[in-house]
């Protein structure tokens, strides 16, 4: 985790793959088989877990319930916000909702943390796949109930999917192109009918990722931006809102699925509280005066520096530091290729050149940081050094088509001599732009129509403005006219969502087994589609292809082979500057909490799986 990335965050529901393998796209396999009975799936079919299992490895079954869990949240999914919200509809384009909207709704199947992509029978207690991968049939379980006591059937799921398909957000509704039909054959038997062309990873999508609905609620409410409590069925509901400050989920006592064993362990605080501020300090200062209990720290200087406050010392306020086994993903400053200005490569690449990680690393972050140099990173799908075989096998086919530099070393940004004004890089950044036409007259960078190179870098936190100084000042040094513009949640997320910014801060990471959602970070489609992941426009038909190859890989292996060869390409084509990053988390808390001596590999998991210890509470006077 890295330098207020989580606060731009986009972490996506991990889309997963199907635990049938290639019996999922049976047509191109000579003897496509049916599956019944499922209990679980995966991408490639591992599951660690056999049917019946009592729960999961890393929770506690005996942890108590009570207390408040309270924090600054540290992701948000689709049109959630950081800063503020605005809505109670966390599956729309419009408005900035509210975090972790999705602790509301129950999925057909719950993700295992311990696995790189498996689910586990939720509301739906098994699944049917049939020879040709075209019909799913999950059976729903009886007991399935909303927060109101009424019935959750398969007419609500295939009433809540279609809606998605149809008005939900652009990133939920592009993946469900390839669904014919959502089916109810009787009120606990739920029919989807693929198009045949689907990837293999959509089932794992829609049992996994998309809420059920109640239809009757919704045939009586708009499914619009609303601040309306939804009526759910998962484990907590929507207790109390202060827009834009606060929201507080409260947990649901009688929920239906508390004892099943995807749940046990887990769900455990009564409270679950999400707090806002504008401004990062006040936000820390509000965390030292106890007014919520936990923070995931995302500034190295404040982590290096301010946690010495009396609380800390007293040993009232723990710190903690958890490994992140998820990949780090790609943060940084993404150029908008559509502009005109940066659609040569040379551009881009001088861009780049100008920032000088080791100064800031050295001098804002206290040399706590890697440098990012792979959307892959932090995994074993980032490419390294030249490709070997099976990676030459995937791209040979495109030669023409890419620059010969895909074919060496995989591009690394060069380490710089730390003064924060390498002349050397300076040099190299300034030559490229004079190969692309972009030559200085008068101090300023120009090109053949007299047109000026003008760079504004977007964020949303004053802090961008100490972190970029630098690098803006390099900029300048390059005679590119550059401008800082820090604007507020609400008007970053609709400049976002309309590609209106030449460089913006954003952080984007993939699960362990890239699926379907990799489109909508890269590919052509998503390009120019209001509120995708596609920042910086990429348009490339030989990245299209790989991503195809990434989604229908047959194995493991062979996906993370795709996955090399497709970094290769994205970092040749300098789409962002590459920031930070570091595999933890570093935690503080007051010291009211407990947690399973077995962690979630791939999830922190705090909300799920840790409690409030009565004893803890009770010695510091923190009512639980």
């Amino acid at each position: 985790m890295n330098d207020i990335s989580a606060f731009h965050r986009r972490d996506m529901l991990r889309l997963m793959g199907s635990a049938a393998a290639l019996a999922l796209l049976p047509a191109r396999r000579a003897h496509a088989q049916s599956v019944t009975g499922q209990h679980g799936l995966s991408f490639f079919g591992d599951l660690k877990y056999p049917k019946g299992f009592a729960h999961f490895d890393y929770v506690n079954p005996a942890a108590p319930k009570g207390g408040t869990l309270s924090q600054i949240g540290p992701t948000a999914a689709y049109n959630a916000g950081f800063e503020s919200f605005d809505t109670l509809n966390g599956y729309i384009l419009k408005g900035n909702a509210a975090q972790r909207l999705d602790l509301l709704f129950d999925t057909l199947m719950r993700r295992a943390y311990d696995e790189p992509d498996a689910l586990y029978g939720m509301v739906a207690e098994t699944i049917d796949i049939s020879p040709d991968g075209n019909t799913l049939t999950f059976h729903l379980r009886e007991a399935a109930r909303f927060h109101d006591g009424t019935r959750l059937t398969a007419e609500d799921a295939a009433f809540s999917f279609q809606l998605l398909k149809d008005k939900g957000h652009p990133l939920i509704a592009s993946n469900l192109l390839e669904v014919e039909s959502f089916k109810a054959a009787d009120p606990q038997t739920l029919v989807i009918t693929l198009t045949g062309r689907q990837t293999r990873d959509l089932p794992l999508f829609i049992a996994g990722s998309l809420p059920v609905f109640s239809k009757a609620f919704y045939s009586s409410h708009d499914f619009a931006d609303t601040l309306d409590k939804p009526l759910g069925s998962g484990p907590y509901r929507v207790a109390s809102v202060d827009p834009g400050r606060q929201i507080t989920y409260e947990r649901v006592a009688d929920y239906w699925a508390r004892d099943l064993n995807v749940n046990i362990g887990q769900w455990n605080f009564d409270q679950l509280q999400f707090e806002y501020f504008r401004d990062r300090t006040v936000g820390f200062e509000a965390f030292a005066a106890r007014q919520y209990l936990l923070r995931e720290e995302f500034t190295s200087k404040v982590w290096a520096t301010q946690y010495d406050f009396p609380a800390v010392k007293e040993g009232k306020v723990r710190l903690l530091t958890l490994p992140d086994a998820t990949p780090s993903g790609a943060q940084g400053w993404f150029i908008n290729t559509r502009r005109d200005k940066f659609k040569d490569v040379r551009v881009r690449e001088a861009i780049g050149l100008a920032f000088d990680f080791e100064w800031t690393n050295r001098n804002m972050f206290h040399d706590l940081y890697l440098r990012t140099s792979s959307y892959f990173e932090n995994s074993p799908m980032k490419a390294s050094g030249t490709p070997d075989a099976a990676e030459l096998a995937l791209l040979e086919p495109f030669r023409d088509q890419l620059p010969e530099s895909v074919f060496g070393p995989a591009y690394t940004a060069p380490v710089s001599d730390g003064s924060g004004k390498d002349r050397r890089l300076l040099r190299q950044a300034a030559g490229l732009l004079d190969e692309a036409g972009w030559r200085v007259v008068d101090g300023q960078r120009r090109n053949n129509a007299g047109e000026a190179l003008t760079i504004e870098i977007l964020g949303t936190d004053a802090l961008w403005e100490r972190i970029a100084g630098n690098y803006v000042q390099n900029l300048k040094l390059l005679g590119i006219e550059t401008s800082l513009r820090t604007v507020d949640s609400a008007q970053y997320q609709d400049r976002l969502k309309n590609f209106d910014f030449d460089l913006a801060v954003q952080r984007f990471s993939m699960g362990l087994t890239p699926g379907i959602e990799t489109r909508g970070y890269l590919t052509s489609k998503y390009a120019n589609l209001s509120g995708s992941n596609n920042l910086p426009g990429i348009a490339d038909p030989v990245v299209d292809a790989l991503v195809e190859t990434i989604i229908a890989a047959a194995d493991r292996p062979s996906q993370e082979t795709a996955c090399k060869a497709l970094d290769r390409v994205l970092r040749a084509g300098h789409y962002w500057v590459p920031h930070w990053y570091k595999a933890s988390h570093t935690l503080a808390f007051w010291d009211i909490y407990a947690f399973p001596e077995t962690q979630a590999r791939y999830d922190r998991a705090i909300e799920s799986t840790w409690w409030v210890d009565p004893a803890k509470a009770e010695r510091l006077g923190i009512k639980e």
